[in-house]
């Protein structure tokens, strides 16, 4: 029978690194919750180390009492020496490997805020650029504490001093799925955003914003009943030049169905044209609609994001204060690469 493998265990030297000379000089890792004091004398079980966090840390989120008392119970009771330990440092940009020597210890003198510590043997200091950009994504994980799974071979094949040469990145086939869930998270954190922020009259004041950085003129309708129009856009600095935009918006999350869609279009004129921006989406009898109207454009959250995204740079500082972004650079799959 295969003897059970060590657990391999995930660390961070928190946020910004801080605790890196802690963990390499003190040949240790930590983690904080300095409320929480001697952790080994809380009742082992998870229920008595998220009552003893929720009593302490009122002050935090209610979703992350269970994941702070879940790090806290495995760090003092799931984690066991000779368990496999990675810590990705921020200073150095290397990956170090160690190996859990002891068990939890209580530093009530820590000066630096992290108080639970375990001893460890650092055993290999790997650069990043070793590792398939999916292994690095598993260990960028948001928690101070975490299981390594999907890649932890990997890891151990470095620790096992196996060659571990660089994956060549145009056949590192997670690359593009990093990419891709770095781009989903953002639009999900626009849309949730603008529901949240900018529900009802003003995301019409977006959506004109939006406008004006697109290079139209706007003129929204007053908060109140609107006759169906939100809001006006031309070229000219007048309004009386074609094309005029009759634009309608709709601040929900829900599909917009063939109604709302042909009610805006009734009240389009011959030279004009109809825009219905959602930050939901059209089901599939509007969009057919559409379709058979050369004057009638609809854009549906997904899009909506697209645009956000193609003209950020004009919005004004209100808006890039609710929508808060920032340019980043994410690696972009080759088709086609050599055998």
């Amino acid at each position: 029978m295969k003897p059970t493998e060590p657990n391999l265990w995930g660390i961070h030297a928190g946020k910004t690194g801080d605790a890196d000379s802690l963990f390499l000089k003190k040949h240790c890792i930590a983690i904080g919750w300095t409320r929480i004091g001697d952790a080994s004398t809380i009742k082992p079980d998870r229920e008595s180390f998220k009552a003893k966090v929720a009593a302490l840390y009122s002050d935090a989120k209610p979703g992350a009492i269970p994941n702070y008392a879940g790090q806290l119970f495995r760090f003092v009771h799931e984690m066991k020496p000779g368990d496999l330990v990675i810590y990705p440092s921020k200073r150095d940009r290397q990956v170090h490997l160690g190996r859990i020597e002891g068990g939890y210890e209580y530093d009530a003198k820590s000066e630096i805020g992290y108080p639970h510590r375990r001893k460890v043997t650092w055993l290999k200091d790997v650069p990043r650029t070793h590792f398939s950009q999916g292994a690095l994504y598993e260990i960028g994980s948001a928690m101070s504490l975490f299981l390594v799974k999907n890649y932890a071979d990997e890891y151990r094949a470095a620790l096992e001093s196996k060659a571990v040469a660089p994956m060549p990145v145009a056949q590192d086939e997670s690359v593009a799925a990093v990419a891709e869930d770095i781009e989903e998270t953002t639009r999900d954190f626009v849309l949730k955003r603008l529901a949240q922020e900018l529900k009802g009259h003003p995301f019409a004041d977006f959506v004109a914003h939006l406008l004006n950085a697109m290079g139209y003129r706007t003129r929204v309708s007053p908060e109140g009943p609107d006759g169906g129009i939100d809001i006006v856009a031309h070229k000219d600095e007048l309004g009386f030049e074609p094309p005029i935009i009759k634009v309608q918006v709709k601040s929900s999350e829900g599909s917009i169905g063939d109604p709302v869609v042909s009610a805006l279009y009734g009240k389009v004129g011959p030279q004009e044209f109809g825009l219905l921006v959602t930050l939901g989406r059209f089901t599939a009898q509007a969009k057919n609609f559409a379709k058979s109207k050369s004057n009638l454009r609809l854009v549906d959250g997904d899009e909506l994001v697209g645009l956000i995204f193609h003209h950020y740079d004009q919005f004004d500082a209100r808006y890039k204060g609710v929508l808060p972004l920032k340019r980043v650079y994410v690696p972009e799959v080759i088709e086609g690469g050599a055998e």
